[in-house]
């Protein structure tokens, strides 16, 4: 590991964990962030591992890993945080998570995790790992976003991130404003996004025509 980001706004977690990785990667470069903003511009730069955590106070920490994913992706995106329900779990791990460990569990614990990336095994807390089986054994298979979205949905996704506004998109498809704004609603919540920014590179994935300018 040459290059690793660590996201956190606490002092004392921040310097306990740069002191962990430097334990494991001693000639490694250590950038630090307290807030999402640093942390968006740190992540456009060559990362090799990231520690993110999620609650921010300007933001979210799965805002960094969504950035990371797309302009590093072979960096190692590991979250280090104290939330551990189920949401967050599942959240972080569609925004690109390759690990996920409780800032709870002992330094030991940290270290033999982290250990662990250089023999290619993700650093999950055994705790997340059982929240992990236990939760896909109650939901069911894993869908994709073209499941999860029905043709109506999906129509939005593209017509919004192609720029239109929710007027615009109203005309085209010949329904109410506050009918598309229901639609949007939907969107956001089944692909856990907040922004039209999010909406348009969702768009692109699925191959989705996305090509005006967007606004949130």
């Amino acid at each position: 590991m040459k290059r690793i980001l660590i996201l956190e706004d606490i002092a004392e977690a921040r310097n306990w964990l740069e002191t962990i990785v430097l334990e494991i990667y001693p000639q490694a470069e250590v950038v630090t962030a307290s807030r999402v903003a640093v942390a968006r511009t740190l992540a456009l730069q060559p990362i090799d591992l990231a520690l993110i955590d999620l609650g921010l106070p300007d933001g979210s920490g799965l805002e960094v890993l969504r950035i990371l994913r797309r302009s590093n992706p072979a960096a190692i995106k590991v979250v280090t945080t104290v939330m551990g329900d189920d949401a967050s779990i599942v959240s972080a791990l569609a925004a690109g998570a390759d690990g996920y460990l409780l800032k709870e569990s002992k330094t030991s614990m940290l270290v033999q995790q982290l250990q662990q990336l250089g023999h290619g095994i993700p650093a999950i807390s055994p705790a997340i790992a059982r929240r992990i089986m236990q939760h896909f054994r109650l939901t069911g298979p894993v869908t994709t976003i073209e499941d999860r979205l029905t043709a109506r949905e999906t129509e939005v996704l593209s017509l919004i991130a192609s720029g239109l506004r929710n007027a615009e998109v109203a005309h085209v498809m010949s329904i109410a404003e506050s009918t598309v704004a229901g639609y949007i609603k939907v969107v956001y919540r089944k692909l856990g996004i907040s922004s039209r920014a999010e909406a348009a590179w969702h768009a692109t994935q699925l191959g989705l025509r996305s090509g005006g300018p967007v606004e949130d």
